[in-house]
């Protein structure tokens, strides 16, 4: 399965320094879960387990798993990464997405 996921560059280092710290076989999964102020939130999570169905997506030392039910929410999406006055966070750049929260972990479709 490919899905449409993209990783930035600065997400990719990101994920890349920890996964680092993580050791051997980490790779970090992005879901898409019920909940949050506007009807589904992302997570993330080190993992260390690839399941048959997950989408794997890498650039550089970064390597994204995305379980199959993540994946139709996820198309087309892009995984960045920003440092600004407010703090350093992932930030998903969804065009499902039709309407998000203030802080932008959860979404609505």
């Amino acid at each position: 399965m490919t899905a449409s996921v993209t990783i930035s560059e600065r997400a990719a280092r990101r994920i890349g320094e920890i996964l680092t710290k993580e050791g051997d076989g980490a790779m970090l999964r992005i879901s898409v879960e019920g909940g949050g102020c506007s009807g589904f939130q992302y997570k993330f999570d080190v993992d260390r387990a690839k399941n048959a169905d997950d989408t794997v997506i890498a650039r550089d030392s970064a390597v994204v798993l995305v379980d199959s039910a993540s994946v139709p929410f996820l198309e087309g999406a892009e995984l960045d990464f920003v440092d600004d006055l407010i703090g350093a966070s992932f930030r998903v750049n969804n065009p499902n997405a039709t309407a998000s929260c203030g802080c932008g972990t959860s979404f609505s479709v």
